[in-house]
């Protein structure tokens, strides 16, 4: 009989504790190295900006000249922040990895410790009992189980800290976002909605006119109270917040996030009554306006019409970019999703928008 095989059998769970610690040690070193890239292409990108709009400055003065060194430079700006802060999460996710090496260390340790300490509890049952009397050696057995009681409870308190370290990490991560959120490259529908100053807020769309500024807080926060149900799935039989079970509920979310906002406007279930609402107020455009007259906060509807079955879904303008139109919309896959289309190729899945009064 092997007395070292016999101990590292009863070794199993100490070696699956040892193996998680490996697999999660492996995922975050992953990310560290992501962390790490990212960082650097961002500051490489930051430092060919910086070069490309100084040479087209020192050669070109015209009356959008100031306007352009002011958008170069906050864009650098944001470059800037998004690096440092793709730079302070590779610097978390190194500390989890330090740790999780050290408590994967230690579990191997303590793997060696209980295979050496088993291993000689057999040696001894076999000694004193002989091959012909078991007697000894299931004594030995008995040990040997209370034995690894002890040690697995240890490597288990090992990734049970680890799990502690990594969820804490997740926390530090999460608040790196609220950076993230303030400039425009890791949120740029803030810029393009006109929020914090930025180019948004000199290009305004052709046809807001004389209500633009009236307007502008109920549109950001039209777009606030979407952005914080991204990723929101529906329950069994389209259950929701916003409208009731068994029921489609897109038009229930865009006119709730609306109505929060002080529109004065009903929760509708059915999107077309969204357009004929838009009709009655004067805000309503069909589809050959669609390039020129959407902008962020405005309701957007999918089908042909807004008759039964004719209009069939509805999503809230976040951002108009170019040919480019992104929106938040309720019951998208059943969740709230954020899905970009482009114009003219997209024109055909549209019959109109409404803006918010």
């Amino acid at each position: 009989m092997d007395p070292h095989g016999v101990a590292t059998r009863f070794a199993s769970e100490l070696m699956t504790h040892q193996g998680k610690l490996e697999g999660k040690a492996g995922e975050v070193q992953r990310a560290q190295a992501a962390l790490e890239a990212a960082a650097g292409a961002i500051r490489d990108q930051r430092e060919a900006h910086e070069k490309a709009s100084g040479s087209l400055l020192a050669d070109w003065k015209s009356e959008a000249t100031a306007g352009f060194e002011k958008r170069s430079a906050k864009f650098g700006d944001d470059l800037a922040v998004t690096a440092e802060a793709s730079a302070k999460g590779a610097q978390i996710v190194a500390e989890v990895t330090k740790a999780l090496e050290g408590r994967h260390s230690n579990v191997g340790d303590l793997v060696a410790d209980f295979v050496g300490k088993a291993g000689q509890l057999v040696q001894a049952g076999l000694a004193a009992a002989g091959l012909a009397a078991p007697a000894g050696l299931m004594k030995a057995v008995a040990q040997i189980a209370d034995l690894a009681g002890g040690y697995i409870k240890q490597s288990g308190g090992e990734l049970k800290d680890a799990r502690d370290e990594m969820t804490e990490a997740a926390k530090k991560l999460q608040a790196l976002l609220k950076d993230l959120d303030s400039d425009g490259v890791a949120d740029p529908e803030k810029e393009s909605s006109g929020q914090q100053g930025g180019p948004g807020k000199e290009e305004k769309p052709k046809d807001e006119g004389k209500d633009s500024g009236k307007n502008s807080g109920r549109t950001e926060e039209i777009l606030d109270n979407a952005r914080k149900h991204l990723g929101f799935k529906e329950g069994p039989n389209n259950q929701n917040k916003w409208g009731p079970t068994g029921q489609p509920w897109c038009s229930y979310f865009a006119t709730s996030m609306w109505r929060e906002a002080g529109v004065d406007i009903p929760k509708y279930g059915f999107t077309g009554d969204v357009y004929k609402w838009g009709q009655e107020q004067g805000t309503a455009y069909d589809r050959g306006d669609l390039a020129e007259k959407a902008r962020p906060g405005d309701a957007l509807l999918f089908g042909s019409g807004p008759s039964q079955g004719a209009s069939t879904h509805i999503g809230i303008i976040e951002k108009v970019d170019g040919n480019k139109i992104t929106t938040i919309e309720g019951n998208a896959s059943d969740q709230v999703k954020r899905i970009t289309y482009t114009l003219p190729d997209d024109a055909g899945k549209f019959y109109g928008g409404v803006h918010p009064k």
